[in-house]
């Protein structure tokens, strides 16, 4: 097969290349081992959103007692189940993304591709030339060497979202964002939950205060969160794992590993080109280009595992390929974890900020004692972060109820390099959770 492009990797970001890139009349192959839309449609985002949504509402009803009278709860995963089966996933077949896709010009391959010449793909025997290769081939769970572990039938997130039933019992290791929102989704239909993170607090790449915060929710909710811990070894008795954690042993139904993600660069080929096939991801400029006739997009940049990365970065590539100048810009990258309180941020960390000698002021206030958290009540934990460098913010963190939706204020002014002098000039409404913004600023001093 000969074509202008080939896109690997037909995760939400090289949809978007191969798509645009056909409809401006070039000849395009894409290339997908797995399913045509990648994780997020059918093991990440959507899925575990609809996990999230479901175990929020068992939490609000059970704060009917302490706002409007009485209510009774009893969770059950199965509408859980269903629906991420028959809504978001077609359980798990991607016939109509193929048929997007192919409706639009792409000559799809399916198989596993590997670089074996500049120009040059093979993808289980048959050999693609292409003027131009776009790779985004995503990443896989990283499973890490414990003794005990291979051969057991542990999750990933990609066996997770296919639960049809919460486990009795759970180990979550892992305390980034994926471990995070599983253990609190299982808890909230039942499980006995143990989340082990190795380092010294949840959520280690947001702020502190944002780490804590979750870990204060979680022990009210009966998770039993253990930082600073080492999963030493894992058996599986044929009935449920025993986990060692420190010399000490927790028995449970599943084992989740929520541990990361890695990319096989040398599956890939991508020495082919003169790139470390050790490396832990691809290099790239501001266009998008990892060497003369190739791109790369999506999680293996190392700008972030985010799908809206993947399509902001597509959007660039594709600008490049058709020769219209446009750069990456990542000042503003917003990234939220859908924990209960929800914890959304954009840009530098206070850490971050110091670490590149900026002249950090902070400021910060409370969401419970806002307006709007007042009204809340019950869930209304969080608080917003604000870090300036001078007079512009070049950080934010916005914890708490609807988190994620306030830091779009956040994100518009940090993207915008919006003078804290005009912000504190805003109206913002009243009573509202972003009116907390204003109370921040003031803090800033």
């Amino acid at each position: 097969m000969r074509v202008d492009v080939a896109v690997v990797g037909m995760g939400p970001g090289g949809e978007v290349v191969a798509t645009r890139l056909a409809g401006a009349g070039l000849r395009v192959a894409a290339v997908e081992a797995r399913l045509v839309g990648g994780e997020c449609p059918y093991y990440a985002c959507v899925p575990t959103k609809m996990m999230i949504r479901a175990a929020d509402a068992l939490a609000e009803a059970r704060r009917v007692g302490e706002l409007a009278g009485t209510a009774e709860v009893r969770a059950d995963f199965s509408p859980v189940a269903a629906r991420i089966r028959d809504e978001a996933t077609d359980d798990w077949d991607d016939t109509v993304a193929v048929e997007r896709l192919t409706s639009a010009g792409v000559e799809f391959v399916r198989g596993r591709a590997r670089i074996t010449g500049r120009g040059v793909l093979d993808v289980g025997g048959t050999v693609i030339e292409a003027d131009r290769i776009v790779l985004n081939p995503g990443t896989d769970p990283a499973v890490p060497p414990v003794a005990g572990l291979a051969g057991t039938p542990f999750w990933t997130n990609r066996d997770a979202v296919k639960a049809t039933v919460a486990p009795a019992e759970l180990v979550v290791v892992g305390g980034g964002p994926v471990g995070c929102e599983f253990a609190q989704v299982f808890a909230r239909f039942g499980s006995r939950v143990t989340l082990v993170q190795s380092g010294e607090r949840l959520l280690p790449r947001d702020e502190p205060e944002a780490g804590g915060l979750i870990a204060e929710r979680f022990a009210a909710e009966g998770i039993d969160v253990r930082t600073g811990a080492k999963v030493e070894r894992v058996a599986h008795d044929g009935e449920a794992f025993t986990v060692t954690i420190n010399g000490g042993d927790v028995r449970a139904e599943r084992l989740l590993i929520a541990a990361g993600r890695t990319t096989d660069l040398a599956a890939l080929g991508v020495g082919a080109y003169g790139l470390d096939e050790s490396a832990r991801g691809i290099a790239v400029d501001a266009r998008m280009r990892a060497a003369d006739g190739l791109w790369a997009i999506g999680d293996v940049t190392g700008e972030g595992a985010f799908t809206h990365m993947s399509m902001y970065q597509a959007d660039i590539a594709v600008a490049d390929l058709l020769g219209e100048p446009l750069e990456a810009d990542y000042r503003a990258v917003p990234r939220v974890t859908f924990t209960d309180p929800e914890v959304g941020a954009v840009g530098l960390t206070e850490e971050q900020a110091r670490a590149q000698g900026r002249s950090v002021r902070t400021g910060s206030t409370p969401i419970p004692s806002s307006s709007r958290g007042w009204i809340h009540k019950t869930g209304n934990e969080g608080f917003i972060k604000l870090v300036a460098d001078g007079d512009v913010l070049v950080g934010a963190t916005s914890a708490g109820p609807a988190g994620g939706e306030v830091l779009g204020a956040l994100a518009v002014a940090v993207h915008g390099r919006v003078p804290v002098s005009s912000l504190r000039r805003m109206i913002f409404a009243y009573p509202t959770f972003h009116r907390a913004i204003s109370a921040a600023l003031d803090d800033l001093g």
